[in-house]
C-alpha cells in the first residue's frame, strides 16, 4: 500500500493528522503542498477517483480563495478543467491535509474516520 500525506507543516489540522498516521503505525511519505504543489493532472485524477465534487477539493477557508473569489466563480460555472488549472497554481488552494491511498485520496481535509475506512482499518 502506498500512502502519500500531503500537508502545509505549518497548519495545526495537518499536524494533528500527522501524529493521527503515526499513532496508526502508518508509514507514509510526506509531501509539501506549497513546496510540492498537486498538478492538475493529478488532481483531475484524484477527483475522478474519489467521486467528489471538485470544490472539494478548495480551502475554502484560505485567503488566497477569498482574494481570488473562488466560490463566485464555481457558482458561475467554472469547469472542472478550469478548477484544477487555478488548483495548480497554488498549494495553498487545496484543501488540506490530503491523504492519497494507492492513488485514491480519502476525503480531503482530516476525519479520522474516513481515513481509517480508506486505509483499511
Amino acid at each position: 500500500m502506498t500512502v502519500v500525506f500531503i500537508e502545509y507543516p505549518k497548519c495545526s489540522t495537518c499536524k494533528k493528522a500527522k501524529k493521527w498516521l503515526q499513532d496508526q503505525g502508518i508509514d507514509f511519505e510526506e509531501r509539501d503542498i506549497v513546496a510540492d504543489n498537486p498538478t492538475a493532472a493529478e488532481l483531475r485524477a484524484w477527483r475522478e477517483a474519489s467521486g467528489l465534487p471538485v470544490r472539494r477539493f478548495f480551502n475554502t477557508s484560505g485567503m488566497r480563495y477569498r482574494e481570488l473569489d473562488v466560490k463566485r466563480r464555481l457558482d458561475e460555472g467554472m469547469t472542472d478543467d478550469e478548477a484544477y488549472d487555478l488548483l495548480a497554481t497554488d498549494g495553498m488552494l487545496v484543501k488540506r491535509p490530503l491523504l492519497v491511498v494507492d492513488g485514491v485520496p480519502a476525503a480531503p481535509g482530516f476525519r479520522d474516520a474516513a481515513w481509517a475506512e480508506a486505509l483499511g482499518r
